[in-house]
């Protein structure tokens, strides 16, 4: 990759630091299996009480990148061990997701946002315990009719994760240790980061309060004790990197094979086509409406968001990747990293050269 081009893209860090966007950074780009730049900026932390460096290793809260980092990986493991299938109802292995005309909800349904479930739900500001919640997700009343709509939602994940930890005989935070963040030496990945990470850790929010530091941003994975198949998942850059060079080497990794190279190949191929949305299994297509991936990306590229403002995205055709982690909410949720996702990835993309 061009040096000075890709230079161009971090410096764009900066600039949002500088513009008050973002209190800081952390980008990581790869090419042909290995890291070809790292980048830091700003803070990650700026209040009154406190301010701390951006750090290459700052942890930060990855929001709904949880959602394709534990979750759809550990669904995709059980489809390759011959567990579940694809259309599969969720009431198999939720008898009581049946409720209220959800008989024909499949695992594909969830994966793909076209259940007909809602986006959100308040489920945080009620006391429930975590059990009590989930009682709440399985008995909630679809909006559309299923495969009919595309409505990004939490809900739906948070079902797939209820499904991992029955089937696996644990809970998704340490299926996902064993299964995903071990294998892969993603050492600094997980839930409900130890108290003495905290400076490491790059705050959130302020929230009830309190700035989020250490604690997930996620209102309702909160109420659920930090762990969900929706949000929750800590980590750092060097970790999702490490992430990034097994899908786009389809499945394997140095120490071995984490996915069948079917399973990747199916889960970056559209299957939202027909609702005017471009979505994977799990996974934010070229095209759709939340594609951050910017103008110069191929069509195959894929990747996603997370409300806090972390991204992954990848472009098979380009064997290139990109990590890009801000804590945007640490300033209020007026402030946005769309424009600097897009940028950044143009800026990426102009760096490739063969």
């Amino acid at each position: 990759m061009n040096s000075s081009k890709l230079l161009n893209a971090f410096r764009l860090l900066d600039r949002e630091t500088e513009r008050g966007e973002i209190p800081g950074g952390v980008a990581i780009v790869g090419r042909h299996g290995r890291i070809v730049g790292t980048y830091k900026a700003g803070l990650s932390i700026a209040t009154d009480f406190a301010k701390y460096a951006v750090r290459e290793d700052t942890i930060y809260d990855c929001a709904s990148l949880t959602k394709v980092v534990v979750t759809l990986p550990l669904i995709l493991l059980l489809l390759d061990n011959g567990e579940v299938r694809l259309n599969d109802p969720v009431c198999r292995y939720i008898p009581d997701f049946a409720a209220k005309g959800k008989s024909q909800v499949t695992l594909k349904h969830l994966l793909t946002h076209t259940s007909g479930l809602p986006a959100f739900t308040d489920m945080y500001s009620q006391g429930w315990s975590p059990e009590e919640i989930k009682k709440l997700v399985w008995n909630q009343e679809l909006t559309y009719e299923t495969g009919k709509g595309y409505v990004y939602s939490d809900l739906g994940y948070i079902a797939l994760g209820e499904i991992v930890s029955k089937l696996l005989g644990q809970s998704i935070d340490s299926a996902a240790r064993d299964y995903i963040f071990e294998p892969l030496g993603m050492a600094d990945t997980g839930y409900r980061p130890h108290e003495s990470l905290k400076p490491r850790i790059a705050a959130t929010e302020f929230i009830f309060g309190s700035y989020r530091w250490g604690e997930v941003h996620d209102k309702n994975t909160w109420a659920m004790g930090g762990v969900s198949g929706h949000a929750g998942m800590f980590s750092t850059a060097a970790d999702l990197a490490k992430y990034a060079m097994m899908w786009l080497n389809l499945g394997r990794y140095p120490g071995g094979r984490l996915l069948s190279a079917s399973a990747v190949t199916t889960s970056t191929r559209n299957f939202t086509s027909h609702l005017n949305a471009n979505r994977g299994l799990g996974w934010v297509l070229k095209g759709d409406k939340w594609d951050a991936s910017g103008d110069w990306s191929s069509p195959a590229s894929y990747g996603h968001t997370g409300f806090t403002g972390t991204s992954l995205w990848m472009d098979p055709e380009k064997d290139v990747f990109a990590v890009l982690l801000t804590n945007r909410v640490h300033f209020g949720r007026d402030k946005s990293v769309a424009w600097l996702r897009d940028s950044f990835h143009n800026a990426v993309s102009a760096a490739v050269e063969d």
